[in-house]
């Protein structure tokens, strides 16, 4: 869709067929993505009218046995990846030319960042590149089912929230191979955190604030867990990183226990509102 602000957007509506939180999903953990240093699209808050749903036909969802008409209100938006002149954008890359991607190295900080959010799906990218240039750049997009979809709980998995082919890790050698993104993700300020949650309309998980604060205590919990959780991945049956030796040593941080929250918790929760 075109926004207001001449851009294309990727539109997840409200009553899409996943669930109302997957909106509430791509917002946080794409902007979380972003405050880590990660290759995101730009997400933004998009109000789509009555009127312009009245008057486009193609604004309704095939749901298998019937069609659906999308609801106005507030939806999410992520910026087309290459914009109005997209040049060359893929989702799929031979061999030759995934190896040849310049930010290849930054899917082992998507890594860190999937098993931060506890995606439950494996991690999607599309690969663009101008007509001039002779290299794809990787954007992450879709985090979805970060937080376990609509479930909004971490139901942890060696295998969940990695790409398909292990190619991409194939130049991991050990920790220093996540940075900077992984030390990023451990050392995040809280209220940063908190901030970024602030921006996620509360009409995205029915307004109930009690659940969305203990999703990112959740997470917040969760920042020592990160080399753990690709320490499982790394001892899996996929064995995607083989230039890291050592295969046998103990990895991870330990779980951080008995997190205190912030004083001022409660004034995180104002509404104000991202337009």
């Amino acid at each position: 869709m075109l926004g207001a602000d001449d851009n294309l957007y990727v539109v997840k509506f409200q009553n899409n067929p996943q669930h109302l939180r997957v909106l509430a999903n791509e917002l946080l953990a794409t902007r979380l993505a972003a405050t880590a240093g990660l290759t995101v699209p730009v997400c933004e808050v998009i109000e789509v009218s009555e009127w312009l749903i009245a008057h486009t036909s193609e604004l309704d969802m095939d749901m298998g046995r019937g069609r659906r008409e999308c609801c106005a209100g507030l939806q999410f938006g992520s910026r087309f990846v290459g914009g109005l002149m997209p040049g060359f954008v893929v989702d799929y890359l031979e061999e030759d030319a995934l190896l040849e991607v310049r930010n290849l190295h930054e899917f082992a900080g998507m890594l860190a960042l999937d098993k931060w959010t506890g995606n439950a799906n494996g991690r999607q990218a599309v690969f663009s590149k101008r007509s001039r240039e002779k290299r794809y750049l990787a954007t992450f997009i879709d985090q979805g089912y970060c937080f376990n979809a609509g479930e909004w709980r971490f139901a942890d998995a060696p295998i969940r929230g990695v790409y398909a082919r292990n190619t991409v890790y194939r130049d991991v050698t050990g920790w220093e191979s996540f940075e900077p993104w992984l030390g990023r993700i451990e050392t995040m300020a809280p209220a940063r955190i908190w901030s970024i949650a602030e921006t996620v309309p509360p009409e995205w998980y029915g307004g109930d604030l009690a659940t969305m604060e203990r999703l990112v205590e959740g997470l917040i919990g969760r920042q020592g867990r990160v080399r753990e959780l690709i320490g499982e991945f790394r001892e899996s049956s996929r064995r995607p990183f083989p230039k890291w030796m050592g295969g046998g040593e103990k990895v991870g941080a330990g779980v951080v226990e008995g997190l205190e929250l912030a004083e001022n918790r409660s004034g995180h929760w104002g509404s104000k509102l991202v337009m």
